[in-house]
């Protein structure tokens, strides 16, 4: 087309060219031939406009559609069905620093998973269909006991295997995990995650042992839900029970009330969610479960029946700029304090212990305070040795408490703060004189974030007991005695990194 333009600006020049040069001549010399050639050129020129004019539209004008396929049993002419998300926009594969952290950190939101994915999907932190997070946290500790071979911090555990004499030090990976997200529809999330954590490892041996150099799926479940839609939500798999608050101010160390009372299980759970709301239920196959959780199957552990259940309500009233009060309480039908003398974590029960808990959190400018009160409301039958024979017989058997308190503050001496804290949390699972009367643990912390996806910490903690649930009150010393000692003292420092994506 800017071809037939170019000639058409050619012949207009060439008849001024043309015209310019007759006019000059005489009439006699030939006046009649000029004008038939000019009458001419008028003529040709015409009709190129009206060629470029036709281009025109024809180029404007959008060509018409290919004439649908005649039905064909052939191989050839099959037509594929049309895809389901043939129109979905989402990227395949993302990562988010800030729902990484809430999803993945061990000392806060426990069992607040499920609620800050609902928020996360309506935030749009998890518009991608799979989301990959990532964690590793490096510590380097250093312990002192006044009682060889007994160190009571439940950070690192089974002590009697890792940790020697009265001093023991190390440089090690606390825990390693990798988790993915995914959405296949706007109403379902999927999430599953591994876990490397040989210090708290349930496998026997040393520190270096394969049988505590396990990968394991630490959560795997499905969950149905939309706050967009409505706030009612509903989860079936491997999860943290609602029960409790079970969070710690401390930068890396858990709260005794997590160590004594937070399980995770197998079993379904259902939510409602809003305005503050938040009311939780979930059925629990029974049996021993991973942590924390125990009825008896028929007399078995076998987990081959739902008749244990948790129950959980809190309220979270908001004063503006990020300040809020909350206040909660749970219920638990089978606690893990069941199991006859000797006690051994995973053996089954003959009775069912419950156990209930209060809870409350405030957030107050640059402060954060909680606390938390947990009980079984039957005593631990574990804990009353049979042999009238042993002096440790006197010891009448002990229900289960626990309880936590302690505050946070960001200090403004860098971009992020600098979070300083004290912690103090207790458990109590024997009468007053018993070997295994208590265990409490005081912990001073820091904390120094690096960006959204690093931080660095050190604490100071002192350990008051030595009560291990295994045996806690007896049974695998050939003498008869324990290896519980309320008069055990441990104090611990610990520096170390946590590096997520």
């Amino acid at each position: 087309m800017k071809n037939l333009l170019s000639h058409a600006s050619a012949l207009a020049l060439l008849q001024a060219l043309i015209v310019t040069p007759a006019m000059a001549e005489t009439p006699d010399a030939g006046s009649a031939a000029l004008l038939q050639r000019l009458e001419r050129l008028e003529a040709a020129n015409a009709r190129l406009q009206q060629e470029v004019q036709t281009l025109r539209t024809t180029a404007e004008t959008p060509p018409p559609a290919p004439p649908m396929a005649t039905p064909s049993s052939s191989a050839s002419a099959y037509h594929a069905p049309a895809s389901h998300h043939s129109s979905d926009t989402r990227g395949m594969l993302g990562i988010n620093a800030d729902y990484s952290n809430a999803v993945l950190e061990h000392t806060e939101g426990v069992n607040q998973r499920l609620i800050f994915q609902l928020e996360a999907m309506e935030d749009g932190l998890l518009d991608n269909i799979v989301t990959i997070s990532g964690r590793v946290v490096a510590i380097a500790d250093a312990h002192w006991s006044n009682r060889a071979n007994k160190f009571g911090y439940l950070m690192r555990h089974p002590t009697g295997n890792n940790q020697r004499t009265k001093a023991t030090q190390e440089a090690t990976i606390s825990s390693a995990q990798l988790a993915f997200t995914f959405k296949p529809h706007e109403d379902f999330t999927g999430y599953v995650e591994m876990l490397y954590d040989p210090e708290q490892s349930f496998g026997a041996g040393t520190l270096t042992a394969l049988t505590r150099n396990q990968v394991q799926v630490r959560k795997a479940y499905v969950l149905w839900g939309n706050l967009a839609k409505m706030p009612v939500y509903a989860a079936m798999g491997k999860m943290d029970v609602p029960f409790g608050l079970e969070d710690s101010v401390s930068p890396f160390t858990n709260s005794t009330n997590w160590h004594a009372f937070a399980p995770l299980a197998y079993g379904a759970q259902v939510g409602y969610y809003d305005n503050g709301i938040s009311l939780r239920g979930m059925a629990i196959v029974g049996g021993s479960q991973f942590r924390g959780a125990n009825t008896p199957v028929d007399g078995t552990a076998v987990p081959s029946k739902l008749n244990n259940f948790a129950l959980d309500a809190s309220y979270t009233y908001g004063l503006g700029e990020g300040n809020s009060v909350m206040v909660g309480g749970s219920y638990l039908h089978g606690s893990a304090y069941c199991q006859n003398f000797p006690v051994v974590h995973f053996n089954p029960c003959t009775v069912r212990v419950p156990a209930w808990a209060a809870y409350g959190r405030v957030k107050m400018g640059r402060l954060t305070a909680l606390g938390e009160f947990a009980k079984t409301t039957k005593a631990w039958p574990g804990t009353k040795v049979p042999d009238p024979a042993n002096p440790l017989s006197q010891f009448a058997a002990s229900d289960v408490t626990s309880f936590t308190f302690g505050g946070r503050y960001n200090a403004p001496v860098s971009k992020n703060g600098l979070d300083l804290s004290f912690e103090y949390s207790k458990f109590i699972s024997g009468p007053e004189g018993a070997p295994w009367n208590r265990q409490d643990q005081m912990v001073f912390g820091v904390a120094n974030k690096l960006g959204s996806s690093v931080s660095l910490f050190g604490e100071y903690v002192r350990v008051n007991g030595f009560a291990p649930l295994n045996f806690i009150s007896g049974g695998n010393q050939p003498d008869g005695s324990t290896w519980s000692d309320a008069s055990a003292r441990s104090n611990v420092v610990v520096v170390g990194v946590k590096a997520g994506f």
